[in-house]
């Protein structure tokens, strides 16, 4: 046990499961985030830094382009403190724009594209954003417009989707001329400027709302050294990384805290090379590992599950990938097991982590400890309890299941204007995540479900998650979603949805009877669903649960 172990009076039991060369005991640089790229313009000038596009930019090309974009915000009146907004899917300018806004003090919002007008004008005026960067695809340029007329939008940055960083050109823009910014006009300056001064402790540099599945979206304040912490954090848990040698895939949507700290933050922090893919696509992303032989692969499950599935995929090599990472949702142990035994990829390693969290909390080690099905080993720095459903105060031991909460460097300053939901969820210096699960002796841990996801049935809780986990051995089952229904005798009872693999057929009936010996009576749906379509899915690719039971009419929009 180490030092700040002992002096802390908890017994860590995941030290004796940690990676070689990690360490609980982590110095977390007192600094603002874009020194990452600062540092490693320094040390690794001629390095590629972004490919995308058929277009590759080094790390000194990518720093100077991001310190002209800075210049050109000050000079447009950005300054610290103003929100600045980001509504684009992956591209180049995603990266340099997301480092010129904390560059020149400002704080990052991160917009989703995929949301419908009313949705934006909501997230823009509760965020108090005063300018927006977007690029000039028709869709985005009339989502732009319908919010700068909705909200306290200043002024638009358009950046020309079809042209690479150094070829940058104006053209015609949907607003008026006074709130219309063009990206080449932004960087036309000599990118001198004055430094803002950053308080890493209490400065915001990005504002990141909630995926609203829960409730109301809402902003989580995440200071420079949140961001700095779970990068660092995620930097030493990559123990085979090499600074300036390795490469990773950024398909997950950099707008989504998870891509933005564990895909960009700290690649860019590790001088790797990022290679940015705007949307996911099963051939697309099998092309790159075929052409650029990464090191690294960040997704979530419902694209390991499109991997797995694909009927050529034994065809392809994932020798060259270190490791590949999963999280924004549980990773299904069949699903893991399928992808690493038809891909031959040596481990993917399921995380753990919420957006108030910056966000990663826990991740399985990169060695033969990891386990399947758990969200693996709190990070260097950070606690992580199991706390008793009935008091909401007492820690429990291993075994015992309660409520994950979790405390660090990288937990949120708050909610953006909510100190009354900031106090609901941040109780005694702990983050309560709403997630049941367990730690056993060894220090991982392990989900049984949300919170609000539990079904009482006949007074017994049943939990979907173990559900799904059973149905996903099926040969048959490709994606599925459990959930509780309203029932008139019950209040409540189980219903099971599921989608195919390619060539097969089973009716709801045939898997209800396949589930007998391994569920009990209670945890067997009432009713199985078999889809035709895919099931519903959220913008960064995870299974959406509520999308769902609103398409069945069971939950109101």
């Amino acid at each position: 046990m180490t030092q700040a172990a002992k002096a802390s009076g908890h017994v860590f039991p995941w030290l004796k499961s940690y990676a070689p060369g990690v360490d609980w005991n982590i110095d977390i640089p007192d600094q603002p985030v874009y020194k990452f790229l600062d540092d490693s313009v320094e040390k690794y000038p001629d390095r590629k830094a972004l490919v995308c596009a058929g277009h590759s930019y080094d790390y000194k090309t990518v720093g100077a382009l991001v310190d002209c974009a800075t210049k050109g915000l000050w000079e447009l009146g950005v300054k610290k403190g103003t929100k600045v907004g980001l509504f684009m899917p992956n591209t180049a300018y995603s990266v340099v724009m997301y480092y010129a806004i904390l560059k020149a003090g400002a704080t990052v919002v991160n917009f989703n594209p995929a949301y419908i007008d009313r949705d934006l004008a909501a997230q823009a005026n509760d965020s108090d954003t005063q300018f927006l960067v977007t690029l000039d695809l028709p869709p985005l340029m009339e989502k732009a417009k319908n919010l700068a007329a909705a909200s306290g939008i200043e002024k638009v940055i358009f950046c020309p989707a079809k042209q690479n960083l150094r070829e940058t050109v104006s053209g015609a823009s949907p607003l008026p001329t006074d709130k219309t910014v063009w990206f080449a006009d932004l960087i036309h300056n000599d990118g001198k400027y004055n430094e803002a001064l950053v308080d890493p402790d209490r400065d915001i540099a990005v504002l990141q709302y909630t995926g609203g599945t829960t409730g109301i979206p809402k902003g989580a304040t995440l200071t420079h050294k949140n961001l700095v912490a779970n990068a660092s954090q995620i930097g030493q848990w990559y123990h085979n990384a090499e600074d300036g040698q390795d490469s990773m895939i950024a398909v997950l949507p950099l707008f989504h805290v998870f891509a933005m700290t564990v895909v960009m933050n700290m690649s860019i922090k590790k001088g790797m090379t990022l290679f940015i893919m705007p949307a996911f696509s099963v051939g697309e992303l099998l092309d790159l590992v075929k052409r650029e032989k990464p090191a690294y692969l960040a997704a979530v499950p419902a694209m390991y599950i499109a991997l797995a599935n694909y009927d050529r995929i034994s065809e392809h090599d994932f020798s060259t990938l270190k490791f590949c990472l999963s999280g924004g949702a549980p990773l299904p142990a069949e699903v893991k097991r399928l992808f690493e035994t038809r891909t031959k990829a040596k481990l993917v390693a399921e995380g753990y982590g919420l957006t108030e969290f910056s966000p990663v909390a826990s991740c399985n080690p990169l060695t033969e400890k990891a386990k399947g099905g758990s969200i693996g080993l709190p990070l260097p720095g950070t606690l992580l309890e199991i706390i008793s459903l009935v008091d909401g105060t007492t820690a429990l031991q291993p075994g015992e299941k309660g409520e994950i909460c979790v405390s660090g460097p990288q937990l949120m300053a708050g909610y953006y204007k909510r100190d009354d939901e900031t106090a609901n969820v941040i109780r005694n210096g702990r983050l309560h995540t709403g997630d049941v699960g367990y730690m056993d002796d060894d220090g991982f841990v392990f989900i049984v479900d949300r919170v609000k996801d539990m079904v009482l049935v006949g007074g017994y809780n049943v939990y979907p998650r173990h559900i799904e986990e059973v149905l996903y051995t099926h040969p048959a089952v490709e994606e599925c979603i459990v959930a509780g229904v309203p029932d008139a005798l019950r209040g409540e009872v189980v219903q099971a949805w599921v989608k195919l693999r390619a060539g097969e057929t089973a009716t709801g009936d045939v898997l209800k009877v396949w589930l007998g010996d391994k569920l009990s009576p209670i945890e067997i749906p009432k009713k199985i669903i078999v889809r035709t379509e895919p099931l519903p899915k959220t913008a960064v690719g995870k299974l959406s649960k509520r999308d769902l039971l609103i398409q069945e009419g069971i939950k109101k929009a």
